[in-house]
């Protein structure tokens, strides 16, 4: 697989797993910049039938669990040469979760986030825009990030389809380091 170095916004759309197919979807683009501070802005645009998605009831923008198990847009952040990772859930609802794994799926419980991501979710006729914004402080350390983009789409029938730069396993797992595809050379200030 080839690894993508971005030092300006790339456009890349996600792929749906085969193992869960979607009619739902037309489409899932995703637009990645790095910020002039060393953060990062991920735009990710849903198209889809209309009424075709179940959507999280809006919320109060805050941490919550299990946003993945409905609707939700998340990115994993790796630093290269590091076996540590972050996973980030951005719900439509303007919840989100941060977590922090040591390793494949070892998460680290005692892990609390720096700050806040910034969510903005707008709904489209045909789908949703959401627009997550991490501060360098969300980030893990390094000056290049390996990332792994990908959503969990929930449609009113009550399937969900798993969307990702890249699936590499039989079944969806976003936590694979294979599924890493994008390297991210960090701006700093």
């Amino acid at each position: 697989m080839t690894k993508i170095a971005l030092l300006t916004p790339i456009t890349a759309h996600l792929l749906c797993h085969p193992a869960t197919p979607c009619a739902a979807v037309e489409s899932i683009e995703l637009t990645v910049e790095p910020t002039a501070a060393g953060g990062l802005t991920l735009r990710y645009f849903v198209r889809s039938m209309p009424g075709a998605l179940q959507m999280p009831l809006p919320s109060a923008p805050g941490p919550a669990d299990n946003l993945w198990q409905h609707t939700c847009c998340e990115a994993f952040i790796a630093p290269v040469d590091d076996k540590q990772y972050r996973e980030f859930n951005f719900s439509p609802s303007s919840q989100w979760a941060a977590y922090r794994f040591t390793d494949y799926r070892q998460r680290d419980t005692r892990f609390t986030p720096a700050g806040a991501p910034g969510i903005t979710v707008q709904t489209l006729s045909d789908g949703f825009q959401l627009e997550a914004e991490l501060s360098p402080d969300l980030l893990p350390e390094g000056k290049a990030l390996l990332l792994c983009l990908s959503a969990v789409i929930e449609a009113t029938e009550g399937s969900k389809s798993y969307w990702a730069l890249a699936h590499c396993a039989a079944q969806p797992d976003f936590h694979l380091r294979q599924s890493f595809t994008l390297t991210l050379n960090r701006n700093t200030p």
